[in-house]
């Protein structure tokens, strides 16, 4: 879902810590190889998934107009620590070998976590407005999915936008980002009983990631419902739990989904793939306007 009704590209312009078991990290091979690299065009407009509006969900996006595609796509981001490690098999929520000891950011025993450059990242906050650690997840779930999926072509720019639409990069409300990437309070949806604008989706988690055991409710700062995480559910951070609210958790997930969509490096494979996320054209529209401004703020 999105947090604002009405859009406004000024507003971009200016500005539970519950853990659940997922699916494990897995490591990019040929960061070192790639870093710079653009890795394609990347079109804007499509639609999403734990999608919350009703009122207005086509079955097929293909017929709405695409906003202009914001160029070549954007460069891969800059990474100083390449991971070693060759990818792992994902693992579904709750699939973790509980034997296993977790892979942190720090003393893993695991393959080493990527850092972004922390000039690629300054400079890009900077021009964008995105907060570093925010941007710092975008970043990470650009690159993971470029080796996962190399023919998807989705970049942070896109995931970026989607966070900004969604949570205002985890900043909705009072909530804000700790350094760990945690959502502080955890940021929860209101309920999806069926009224005003929202679908109407029954409790699929026990109350487990919203704390609601009547209705789901999107959670964290790219809006997951609970029984899209529990397939989707991805660990960004490498500390062996896929959690909602934490932002690297939450961009490698919604990087993970929206590739499943298929090839984004075209208008309307873009579209689809937003669309499936938020089946909403309107929403959709909002993902590519906020794309297109990240991407023109670094030519």
């Amino acid at each position: 879902m999105s947090w604002h009704d009405d859009f406004d590209d000024d507003e971009f312009a200016e500005r539970r810590q519950s853990r659940a078991p997922g699916s494990k990290w897995r490591p990019v091979r040929r960061v070192a190889a790639i870093v710079g690299v653009v890795v394609g065009a990347v079109a804007l407009v499509v639609g999403a998934v734990f999608a919350v509006n009703v009122i207005g969900i086509a079955t097929n996006p293909g017929g709405f107009a695409a906003p202009d595609a914001y160029g070549p796509g954007v460069a891969m981001p800059q990474m100083t620590t390449p991971p070693t490690a060759d990818p792992g098999e994902q693992l579904a929520t709750g699939d973790t070998d509980p034997a296993e000891e977790p892979t942190g950011l720090s003393g893993s025993k695991l393959a080493p976590m990527p850092s972004v450059d922390p000039e690629w990242l300054a400079s890009v906050s900077d021009a964008t407005g995105i907060p570093k650690r925010a941007l710092s997840a975008y970043a990470l779930a650009h690159v993971m999915i470029a080796e996962e999926d190399a023919e998807c072509g989705l970049d942070w720019a896109t995931i970026a936008a989607i966070g900004a639409v969604e949570s205002d990069h985890g900043r909705h409300g009072d909530s804000k980002l700790d350094s760990n990437g945690n959502a502080q309070p955890p940021i929860i949806g209101p309920a999806l009983d069926g009224g005003a604008d929202v679908a109407k989706i029954d409790d699929t988690d026990d109350g487990e990631f919203d704390g609601d055991t009547k209705w789901d409710r999107a959670v964290g700062p790219m809006q997951f419902i609970p029984s899209t995480w529990q397939k989707w559910g991805s660990d960004g951070d490498g500390d062996g739990v896929a959690d909602p609210n934490q932002i690297d958790d939450a961009a490698l997930s919604t990087a993970r989904y929206l590739c499943e969509s298929g090839e984004m490096t075209n208008s309307e494979g873009w579209r689809a793939a937003v669309f499936s996320y938020n089946h909403d054209n309107d929403y959709v529209d909002k993902i590519a306007t906020v794309a297109l401004e990240f991407a023109d703020s670094i030519d």
